[in-house]
């Protein structure tokens, strides 16, 4: 795909609609509602998989299509097509027409902003298919020569680029283009019979060529070769109730999703969260705070606006130990008496919004790391994570580690195997003892899940020592 020189071009066609037709069409289907929007979306994707040596996958795809939704009170009306003229927007806005008629005025339309945390350009278009197979390749021999235990390479690299409009029909309209770049390497290392992974993986909203820097990919490579010989070398993981460190970045993930979801509008308003109505309470040991920010340059949670055009921004969650606020879309800071937060998120135009997190971290502290990790007398020191689950209503939460070490007298023993983190989001806050200097944001590989829609998203944390996690171990 050659980039247009105007992106409206990928949204409008002279025979099919017009940006007055969108915005006719918006203010006369949604007359009844009290809020919504058009969402226009055209969307291109590319990826590559390289595997046991040579190219598994090669795959680009490019859509368009629209999202229609209407909001009377608490009632949502949506209906969607993959066809942007005027005639299916009008077919679809026949669904909102089983909506109740509206009680109040149309609700005001979110503040204009011309900030701009990312390129316009697309990375698709910038590098060569060879080039792109050819880093692939690359990776692989590079990573099979670093060690002879590396029996298995795989490598990964993904590209996206979206335009979006948002139409309300006050007039308000909106536009953002949307770049997304990844590179992932997974390594399988052998020995005596014995078979072990790593991985390690980055990217943001940018073109390709922070993937292809050399210095970049390398470190990607030697930490995932690096991950895969540590965990060769583990011995079983402890269980029980043990005091665990948790290491900058990457480890916030529990945090995301052991707090960040409860504190998500549509949990709170319906009282389904265990932070509903705590609003002004203490709900973590002081020192901690905890925001989510989606307007970081370049990072992969972050949005110059949200899916209903909101900018995004800076949000205390949690401030000192006490609870601030919540992450809000529009539907429910409406009926929650408060300001929209800039987190109204949909996966695609298939999709209607609703309150997700964007970069979601907490703050840094005064602790030197090392002392935090001297502290620690009979625990683990956990640097990564893979799959986990949550349940929203009580905040509990079951996180599997990738990489970790047992630790005894402040000093790291030997790494560990197959150790889980059993425990909830609240008390966990309650029982955070240490927080490092050492802010770090993850790399930005993180895909977050809710209501069966995916978005990338940002986690982050210094170093955080916690008196007592309930570890699931193999011993």
């Amino acid at each position: 795909m050659t980039q247009p020189t105007d992106p409206a071009s990928l949204l409008y066609a002279p025979d099919k609609l017009s940006p007055e037709e969108a915005r006719a069409l918006t203010a006369r289907l949604l007359e009844r509602c009290d809020d919504g929007e058009l969402y226009l979306q055209f969307a291109a994707s590319e990826a590559f998989s390289f595997d046991d040596g040579r190219l598994k996958l090669a795959d680009y795809s490019r859509e368009s299509g629209f999202g229609l939704r209407g909001v009377s009170g608490e009632m949502t009306g949506f209906a969607h097509a993959n066809d942007i003229s005027a005639t299916a927007i009008a077919r679809a806005g026949e669904t909102l027409k089983l909506l109740d008629p509206a009680n109040a005025p149309i609700a005001a339309p979110p503040r204009r902003t011309n900030r701009h945390l990312y390129t316009d350009q697309s990375p698709l278009d910038l590098v060569p298919f060879a080039e792109k197979v050819a880093l692939l390749e690359k990776i692989d021999a590079v990573a099979r020569a670093k060690d002879p235990r590396v029996a298995q390479v795989s490598a990964s690299l993904q590209a996206s680029w979206s335009v979006v409009e948002i139409v309300r029909p006050d007039g308000f309209t909106a536009r953002d283009i949307r770049p997304l770049v990844r590179l992932n390497v997974g390594i399988v290392a052998e020995s005596n019979g014995r078979r072990e992974n790593g991985s390690y993986g980055f990217g943001g909203r940018h073109l390709y060529d922070q993937l292809f820097d050399e210095g970049h990919w390398m470190t990607a490579v030697d930490e995932a070769v690096r991950q895969a010989l540590v965990n060769l070398d583990s011995m079983p993981a402890p269980a029980g109730e043990r005091t665990v460190l948790l290491g900058p970045g990457w480890p916030g993930v529990l945090l995301h999703e052991a707090v960040g979801h409860g504190l998500e509008g549509d949990f709170n308003r319906k009282g389904t969260s265990s932070f509903s109505g705590r609003i002004g309470e203490r709900v973590a040991a002081p020192g901690v705070t905890v925001v989510d920010d989606g307007s970081i340059q370049n990072r992969r949670g972050s949005l110059a606006i949200d899916d209903e055009g909101t900018p995004t921004g800076e949000t205390v969650l949690i401030e000192d130990g006490i609870l601030k606020g919540y992450m809000q879309d529009r539907l429910n800071a409406r009926l929650m008496g408060v300001e929209p937060t800039g987190n109204g998120r949909r996966q695609s135009y298939e999709h209607a919004p609703m309150p997700r997190m964007t970069n979601t971290f907490m703050r840094a502290g005064s602790d030197d790391p090392a002392e935090l990790l001297s502290r620690v007398r009979d625990g683990i020191y956990a640097t990564s994570f893979g799959g986990g689950q949550v349940d929203i209503t009580s905040g509990k939460f079951v996180f599997a580690c990738t990489e970790a070490y047992k630790v005894e007298n402040g000093k790291i023993v030997a790494p560990i195997k197959g150790a889980t983190l059993i425990g909830d989001g609240p008390s966990v806050l309650t029982r955070v003892i240490g927080i490092g200097n050492d802010l770090e944001l993850d790399r930005g590989v993180g895909v977050c899940g809710k209501g069966g829609q995916s978005v990338p998203a940002g986690v982050g944390q210094p170093t955080l020592l916690i008196d007592g996690i309930t570890i699931g171990g193999t011993a």
